[in-house]
C-alpha cells in the first residue's frame, strides 16, 4: 500500500485498494497478453459516487487511469499505465431497474453481458449484442469498444442498443448523453461516446434496449471443400436479399480446436463450415428457410446439417463461441486480429490470408462474422521460441494491411487499443486524426483517461513498448 498516495487512500475505505504484487500482476494485461504493464495500484469502487471521487482525484493529481471490467479486450485496450491506476468496475454490477413494459433496463458498467439476458428471459426478452466472451465480459467494456457478436449482422452493434448513459468525464464532470426514450436532438454525443475506448470518460449508469426473443429459429451448418467457396456462399446469400440473424465461418483449425475443447462435431473432409441462422416469427422463418435451402444447395456445400431442436442449436453455437479460448489447445500463444473487408472481397481475402500464412510458416485459424466481413484470424505461435512473436506480429500487420488495401477497416469490434495504433494513419487523413484528438482533449485536456491508446502519436514509452517484449520486461511468461 506504500505506493498509493495518502490523499487517495483517504477517499475510500481500505478494502477498495489493492497494490500487492499478486494483484498488480493479475491486472497487468488484458486478453492481449503480449502487452503487460503493472500499474501503481488497483482501485475497486463499490458505488458510482466512489468511482467519481477517484476520477476527480486523478484529474487533480494528473494521474493516468484506465477503467476496466473483466479485461477481455483483445487489442490491449485496457492495458494499465505504468504511472497510473486501474479503476476496476466489476463491483458496480447492479441491474438498477428493469422496465419490461418499455423493454429497457438501467444497469451499472460491471454487469456481465449474459447476466442481463438471464435477468429478463422470464419476460421473453433478451439483450441482443452477443460477443463470444458474453459469459464474462461487462457492458461497460462492450460500450467502450462497441462490441458486436455473431448476431450483429441483423441486430447491429452495441451502439444500436444503448439508449442513454450518465458518464463521468476525465475531469470529474458528470454528463448525460442520449435519453431513455431513444429520441434526442442536437449532435449525437451518445454515438461519439460508444466505441471511444475509454478515452472520453467512463459510463456509470447505462440505459439499454431489450428485444423480444424471436418466436422461431432455423440454424444450419454447411460444409465446404475450401474457405474460398464458403466465403463466396456468404456473398450469394446476402445478394439474394435474405438477412439472416447470423452468418459465421470456421476453418479446419478452428473446428479442430472446438472439437477438442467442447466436443463439437463437424462434417468430414471439409476445409470450412458456414453457420447460418434465421430467426423471427414462425411464418417468416418458414419462408426464409425455403430461400436459404435453395441458396445452399447451389453454393457448393458438400453437406448441410440442420439443428433439429434448441439443444442442437446451442451445441452449434457453443462450438463457434469456444474457438478463441479453444485455440489455446493447439498453440501456446496466439494473436487475434479483427480487420474488416467488403463482403465482395471475402473469398479473396481468405485466400490471401492462407497464402500469407503458408509463406510465413505460421498457422492461422480463421473464424469470423462472415455476414459483415469481420475477419478473426488467430495467428498461432510459441512465445518461448526466439523470434516467433515478432514473426507473428509481422503476419498480423500484413493482414491488417490487406484489409486496408481492400477498402475495409483495421478493426470491426476489438478496437484500436495498443495493438493497431500504427495503422490508424493509414485509414484516416492527418486532418481527421487531428479532429479526433481535439475531441479527445475537449473531454480530457490532461489526457489521463486510458493514456497512450489509439492515437499513433500517443505516449508509448511509459507503457514499456520499446525494446524487449513487454512480458519479458515484466518477467513473466507470455502464455494465453
Amino acid at each position: 500500500m506504500d505506493q498509493i498516495p495518502e490523499s487517495l487512500r483517504q477517499l475510500l475505505p481500505p478494502d477498495r485498494f489493492q497494490a500487492s504484487d499478486s494483484a498488480l500482476r493479475a491486472f497487468q494485461s488484458d486478453g492481449l497478453t503480449v502487452f503487460a504493464v503493472q500499474p501503481k495500484a488497483i482501485v475497486v469502487p463499490r458505488s458510482t459516487d466512489e468511482a467519481i471521487e477517484v476520477v476527480r482525484w486523478c484529474h487533480q493529481n494528473d494521474v493516468p487511469f484506465v477503467a476496466r471490467g473483466s479485461g477481455t479486450s483483445l487489442s490491449g485496450g485496457s492495458l494499465p499505465h505504468a504511472d497510473g491506476i486501474v479503476l476496476a468496475l466489476n463491483r458496480l454490477n447492479r441491474i438498477i431497474e428493469l422496465d419490461l413494459k418499455n423493454r429497457r433496463a438501467r444497469v451499472e458498467p460491471g454487469v456481465i453481458n449474459a447476466q442481463l439476458t438471464a435477468a429478463v428471459e422470464h419476460a421473453g426478452l433478451y439483450y441482443a449484442p452477443d460477443p463470444s466472451s458474453q459469459q464474462v465480459c461487462t457492458l461497460g467494456g462492450n460500450i467502450a469498444f462497441n462490441s458486436g457478436g455473431a448476431h450483429c449482422l441483423k441486430y447491429g452493434m452495441t451502439s444500436n442498443h444503448i439508449l442513454g448513459m450518465t458518464m463521468v468525464l476525465a475531469d470529474g464532470q458528470l454528463v448525460n448523453v442520449g435519453s431513455s426514450s431513444g429520441q434526442v436532438t442536437g449532435p449525437d454525443l451518445l454515438g461519439l461516446m460508444v466505441g471511444s475506448e475509454g478515452l472520453l470518460g467512463v459510463a456509470l449508469d447505462i440505459t439499454v434496449k431489450l428485444l423480444p426473443r424471436p418466436e422461431s429459429f432455423h440454424t444450419v451448418l454447411a460444409g465446404y471443400r475450401t474457405l474460398h467457396e464458403a466465403g463466396e456462399a456468404v456473398g450469394t446469400i446476402i445478394a439474394s436479399g435474405l438477412l439472416p440473424a447470423a452468418i459465421e465461418i470456421m476453418d479446419q483449425l478452428s473446428m479442430q480446436a472446438a472439437t477438442a475443447a467442447v466436443g463439437a462435431t463437424y462434417p468430414q473432409n471439409v476445409d470450412a463450415v458456414l453457420i447460418v441462422e434465421l430467426d423471427g416469427s414462425a411464418e417468416t422463418v418458414r419462408a426464409e428457410r425455403r430461400v436459404l435451402d435453395q441458396l445452399l444447395a447451389t453454393s457448393g456445400a458438400t453437406e448441410v446439417l440442420v439443428a433439429a431442436d434448441a439443444e442442437q442449436r446451442a451445441s452449434i453455437w457453443k462450438g463457434r463461441k469456444s474457438v478463441f479460448s479453444a485455440v489455446g489447445r493447439l498453440s501456446p500463444d496466439f494473436i487475434v486480429q479483427d480487420g474488416v473487408v467488403p463482403r465482395s472481397q471475402l473469398g479473396y481475402a481468405l485466400q490471401r490470408i492462407q497464402e500469407m500464412s503458408d509463406q510465413a510458416g505460421i498457422p492461422v485459424a480463421n473464424v469470423f462474422h462472415a455476414g459483415d466481413g469481420n475477419l478473426h484470424p488467430l495467428i498461432m505461435f510459441d512465445g518461448r521460441q526466439p523470434g516467433q512473436l515478432e514473426r507473428a506480429e509481422a503476419l498480423a500487420a500484413d493482414i491488417v494491411g490487406l484489409c486496408i488495401e481492400l477498402g475495409g477497416s483495421i478493426t470491426g469490434e476489438h478496437g484500436v487499443g495498443m495493438e493497431k495504433r500504427q495503422f490508424l494513419g493509414q485509414m484516416f487523413s492527418g486532418a481527421s486524426l487531428d479532429c479526433m484528438q481535439r475531441l479527445r482533449v475537449a473531454c480530457d485536456r490532461r489526457e489521463i483517461a486510458n493514456r497512450g491508446k489509439m492515437f499513433p502519436s500517443a505516449e508509448a514509452d511509459a507503457l514499456g513498448m520499446v525494446g524487449l517484449h513487454p512480458l519479458e520486461q515484466a518477467g513473466v511468461a507470455s502464455r494465453m
